[in-house]
């Protein structure tokens, strides 16, 4: 019996590949199914069950092409409304997966009211729990990406779920969730990407607070939904189709500057030093090595086009798979090699200042005329913020950017990341801005004035 896992850290979520000598389960499989075929292939197994735990909200699935390609059985809880053929689990259902590994279905709501988790058993011992999104490692899938009026029934839910799991599995049964490894579909963060029955008996809140004060705190923990969310459920619900990743049509500086002039958007994937140092006027910054894929799905309008520019090919094709998995299928056209030849001829690239809190002190002393923008959430902020800072989210700067007072721009976040895409996006506008490129656990070791809880 082997289970091998498939991380996704641009997403903060896990799929799994378990099975004996001859059959395998796919659990919650990757928009990209090519790399699960692959990984079967090199087990030497045929995938005979996709499992899915819950209609994801958070990616799009790659279950019903893997199943097709593959000729497996397509596990979707019953209560799921989905409009594609498959095979409806319910609580109890059993599928042999292969010679004495046996793949029993729990029906566990919470995160949504069809969650369903699957028990792997050997020989009639649970040897792993696929959790999903209902128990993660140090916490719980969120309740509210549901509907609104359903948020507080499913954290009760929620609750009551992981104590039923709990309660059916040994101690040592290894805990295998999809979601919690910076996952926004976590109720909250938690340290570590490994555990057990018992760890999370003794540890997670949803076993060591009584039913109400875990909805409570669950409740008053739930921070914003990314809004490409609102595309995914259905998107899954409906089937999604096969993904094309071959390389997307190569564009010069000309179709650049044109992509740019119809109001495209035009990303450009270098690192923050390089973007800041020099870059496409009006090109916004994602970090290839950040989570491109969360926050740029998050920030767009959806089915706005996208240009991507990149150091490489391998970076391109690596941002365009992981596009695909939140359902941004094909990029418009992309760009390599030496960002001079991304613009036309007599034009040149632009750069803004980088900069550290220490360097924000200085401008205070010189009188400059200095406006600090925040872009953390609104829970990193709760606990201490810059006195004076204006506090705008990364992921509604785009829609609110008139709201930014008059003078230069310091934006900063918690490190640095964030703050370029904000910084990108604000120049893209006009505003001259210096993105503070350092921790926030600096700025109080510079004198700046802090106002904390």
């Amino acid at each position: 019996m082997f289970i091998d896992t498939l991380e996704f850290e641009g997403l903060g979520n896990r799929s799994y590949l378990a099975g004996g000598r001859r059959g395998a389960v796919v659990v919650d499989p990757p928009r990209d199914v090519d790399q699960v075929i692959a990984l079967a292939a090199r087990r030497g197994v045929r995938i005979a069950y996709v499992a899915e735990t819950h209609v994801h909200n958070d990616y799009v699935t790659g279950g019903l092409e893997l199943a097709r390609l593959t000729g497996a059985r397509y596990l979707v809880p019953a209560g799921a409304q989905v409009s594609f053929t498959r095979t409806p689990v319910a609580d109890g259902d059993m599928s042999e997966v292969d010679e004495d590994l046996v793949l029993r279905a729990i029906t566990t709501p919470g995160h949504t009211p069809h969650h369903t988790s699957y028990v792997l058993e050997e020989k009639g011992r649970a040897v792993a729990a696929f959790t999903g999104g209902s128990l993660l490692i140090g916490s719980v899938g969120r309740p509210d990406l549901v509907d609104p009026r359903l948020t507080e029934q499913l954290a009760r839910a929620q609750h009551a779920s992981v104590h039923r799991l709990a309660a059916a599995l040994d101690d040592e049964v290894p805990v295998l969730p999809t979601h919690g490894f910076g996952s926004f579909c976590s109720s909250s963060q938690a340290e570590g990407d490994a555990s057990t029955i018992g760890q999370e008996r003794a540890s997670n809140d949803a076993f060591t607070l009584e039913a109400d004060a875990f909805v409570k705190q669950v409740l008053a923990g739930l921070e914003n939904v990314p809004a490409y969310y609102t595309h995914m459920g259905p998107a899954n619900a409906a089937g999604p189709a096969p993904v094309d990743l071959t390389p997307p049509e190569p564009a010069d500086a000309a179709q650049i500057a044109e992509r740019l002039a119809a109001g495209e958007w035009v990303v450009d994937l270098r690192n923050r030093v390089a973007f800041a140092d020099g870059h496409v006027a009006g090109s916004f910054n994602f970090e290839a090595t950040g989570k491109p894929a969360t926050y740029l799905a998050w920030l767009i309008p959806w089915g706005k086009p996208v240009t991507l520019l990149g150091d490489t090919p391998a970076q391109i094709a690596d941002v365009q798979r992981e596009l695909t998995r939140v359902g941004i299928d094909r990029p418009a056209a992309a760009a390599t090699g030496n960002p001079a030849t991304w613009v036309r001829h007599g034009e040149r690239l632009v750069s803004f200042p980088r900069a550290d809190f220490a360097d924000l002190v200085g401008a205070h002393e010189r009188g400059e005329d200095v406006v600090v923008l925040d872009v953390r959430r609104d829970s990193e902020r709760a606990n201490g913020f810059l006195t004076g800072s204006v506090h705008i989210p990364l992921h509604e700067l785009h829609s609110r950017s008139g709201e930014v007072p008059d003078g230069t721009v310091w934006v900063h976040c918690a490190g640095g990341m964030r703050a370029a895409i904000a910084a990108s996006l604000l120049e893209a506008t006009g505003r001259k801005v210096i993105a503070i490129d350092d921790g926030f656990d600096a700025a109080a070791d510079t004198g700046l004035s802090m106002t904390r809880p």
